[in-house]
């Protein structure tokens, strides 16, 4: 009997029903393993989790009480929104939640926003909490419109190919980066990314002159680097030297031993943890009824819409990380949830929320895919919202320790980035177009962030962030050069040529009809000509359906021969056809050394057995060492049942294949699609 296995080679653990795996995102791991890796997942959060109520407490001029319970409140709805994303609840239209290991927090597009509402209200002469008050009217009301609109902006998936998606990500990774370097040289340089360290209190306010980035003390920057280095080094060695459980808490392990070694220096101290309360409540409205004002509230559905692309691309990386295709459905879940806890955030005097990009990270650099481990990171959040005395220790982490592990989790992102863009086209050169533009716009933005400070309100809430100008650009252009111009009903068309609508396809000559349609079917002809004397085709289905048939009704000579066209996995690709470049884009040559021989000599064995090269659906790849295992395990068909399973698998390539040609024009399969999506939930 052969046992299902995950991507790290384990076996699936049991099922509650007889015959279906549990999903290593849906698996519940023991107690221990909840504790250590939820732990690790809030104190890489902490950091970013208190640093928007401390600058809008500062901008608004706060005191310190009020701050105090700004951040307890913060934590405590943090951790509400959390487990409503990842463990989620509902069904359809009412499903909120994601239900993905995606750990939210409050979304610094807010924060220029609310500085903003807040800090006109006190110019107007009202106190500082009338800002605040006006501050969670906005937010409320924002809320209730991103779960009203989640269903319609699902809807615009499509727009969001690979290519936007990876870009993306790509660029929320890179953009983290120098919020990482802040911490490593948290107090020894002025001008950080957009905020600067107030020379007093050594905390983080906003920006609002040109940058001018300034070593306030050498002898800091190195302690800080030491530290920085120091806990970045520990991390690394024990994902390089440990197995199993100790390699998946790395990160707690280097920020454990990073604080120690800070604390027994005499560089960290408990501040003020002594004179801190136990116990704090968290109570609606602390601070007085909501004000409602419409130009607060038109202000803050902008950030809420910019959070929405945020929110998308956090889950597609999330999703790609762990395996699991997201659809239109999850992501309108994703943004419900957002849109409830943005809510619940005004009433528990907090602020919006998001999908934390750091928490996207350390999913991938510890493998650890089960959203089980959020839900207890969440609970927990919840503890310290309501211990005050609990965050006041975790806040003991000294900054440079908490950028060295940051270091290596928003890298981390950024190669999940990598891997989406590895399934985009790239000799289409409207690909490299919208990476290359986006990646520049985002890092414009990111390298001189101070450029928002010398434009209007409206356009800072798109400029003060370099993740938010990288999203949108990526989907302007992807709308620009895939989406634009009426071109009547698309069928076919290959680089270089003009489009071909049906209308010309049943009118074409033969020649035409073959150079438009020979590299679908590996250069077979004889598909083609039986396609074509069934013109002509009232609709791109029906054109779908000829090749089809034409496939399955072919002679055992012809399908051998066509079998006979693809090339060898591991081999060099001389036909012209794109068999080979398609398991290219999905990582084969990236395998390691064993796994690329252990291929290698299935397809030799496989194809002396079969006379033909074992052919694989790359679209349906998601590791090849299930390819290996899998194709061991059809060695043991007959040679017509074998041959039979093949011409299945080319059918599939094929479709893919033309319906990249032309968009909609399997409707069947993308209903098939969303039933799918429906499996592990």
């Amino acid at each position: 009997m052969v046992s299902v296995q995950n991507a790290s080679g384990a076996p699936f653990p049991k099922a509650s029903s007889p015959g279906r795996p549990v999903h290593p995102v849906d698996e519940v791991l023991a107690p221990h393993k909840l504790v250590a890796y939820g732990l690790q997942h809030v104190l890489a959060f902490y950091a970013g989790a208190v640093l928007v109520p401390i600058l809008v407490a500062n901008a608004l001029g706060l005191t310190q009480e009020q701050l105090v319970h700004l951040i307890n409140a913060d934590l405590f709805t943090c951790g509400i929104a959390s487990l409503i994303q990842s463990v989620g609840f509902g069904r359809g239209w009412f499903r909120f939640g994601i239900r993905l290991p995606l750990l939210q927090g409050v979304t610094f597009t807010a924060v220029s926003p609310m500085i903003a509402i807040g800090s006109a209200v006190v110019a107007g002469g009202a106190k500082p909490v009338d800002g605040l008050l006006t501050i969670y009217g906005s937010v409320i009301v924002a809320g209730l419109f991103t779960i009203l609109v989640a269903p319609f902006f699902a809807r615009l998936v499509r727009f969001f190919p690979p290519v936007v998606t990876g870009s993306i990500i790509l660029v929320i990774g890179v953009a983290l980066i120098p919020v990482a370097a802040g911490d490593v040289t948290f107090g020894a340089i002025v001008g950080q990314n957009g905020f600067y360290i107030d020379p007093a209190t050594h905390q983080k306010v906003a920006q609002t002159a040109p940058l001018d980035y300034t070593v306030r003390n050498a002898g800091l920057l190195l302690q800080n680097l030491a530290y920085a280095f120091g806990t970045l080094a520990i991390v690394l060695l024990v994902q390089r030297f440990s197995r199993g459980f100790l390699q998946t808490v790395a990160v707690l392990i280097g920020l454990v031993a990073g604080t120690a070694a800070a604390f027994a220096l005499g560089d960290a101290s408990l501040g003020n943890t002594a004179s801190t309360a136990w116990f704090g409540v968290v109570t609606p409205f602390s601070f007085g009824t909501p004000v409602f004002s419409a130009t607060a509230i038109a202000s803050m559905v902008v950030v809420m819409l910019i959070t929405m692309v945020e929110t998308t691309g956090d889950s597609y990386a999330t999703g790609e990380i762990v395996g699991k295709r997201i659809y239109p459905d999850d992501i309108a879940a994703a943004i419900r949830a957002d849109g409830l806890a943005t809510a619940l955030g005004g009433v528990l005097n907090s602020f919006p929320y998001t999908a934390f990009a750091e928490n996207v990270g350390l999913v991938r650099l510890t493998r650890i895919k089960s959203r089980w481990v959020v839900a207890a990171a969440g609970a927990m959040m919840i503890v310290i919202g309501l211990v005050p005395k609990a965050g006041s220790v975790v806040a003991s982490i000294p900054n440079p320790v908490l950028g060295g592990a940051a270091l290596a989790l928003f890298a981390a992102v950024a190669v999940a980035g990598v891997q989406t863009l590895q399934k985009v086209d790239f000799t289409d050169h409207r690909n490299g177009i919208v990476v290359g533009t986006t990646l520049g716009m985002a890092g414009l933005i990111t390298a001189f962030g101070a450029i928002s400070s010398v434009l209007p309100h409206g356009a800072q809430i798109f400029f003060g962030s370099g993740i938010t100008f990288g999203a949108i650009t990526a989907i302007v252009l992807n709308l620009l050069f895939f989406h634009t111009g009426g071109r009547g009903q698309g069928v076919a068309g290959r680089p270089g040529d003009n489009f071909i609508t049906l209308d010309q396809v049943n009118v074409m000559g033969a020649k035409e009809f073959d150079r438009a349609f020979s590299d679908i079917f590996q250069g077979q002809t004889w598909i083609l000509e039986r396609s074509r004397a069934r013109r002509p085709f009232k609709d791109v289905l029906e054109l779908r359906g000829s090749f089809q048939d034409a496939l399955l009704s072919s002679s055992e000579e012809e399908q051998c021969s066509l079998l006979r066209s693809f090339p060898e996995l591991t081999s060099a690709d001389e036909t012209g056809h794109i068999h080979a470049p398609d398991h290219e884009a999905r990582g084969i040559a990236a395998v390691d050394n064993d796994v690329y021989a252990d291929i290698g000599a299935l397809t030799a064995a496989y194809h002396e057995r079969f006379g033909f090269p074992l052919i694989v659906c790359a679209r349906d790849v998601e590791h090849y060492e299930r390819v290996v295992a899998h194709g061991w395990s059809r060695m043991a068909n007959s040679p017509v049942a074998e041959r039979v399973f093949a011409l299945m698998e080319a059918a599939k390539i094929f479709n893919y294949r033309f319906d990249d040609r032309i968009a909609d024009a399997n409707p069947i399969a993308s209903a098939r699609h969303r039933l799918a999506s429906r499996e592990w939930r």
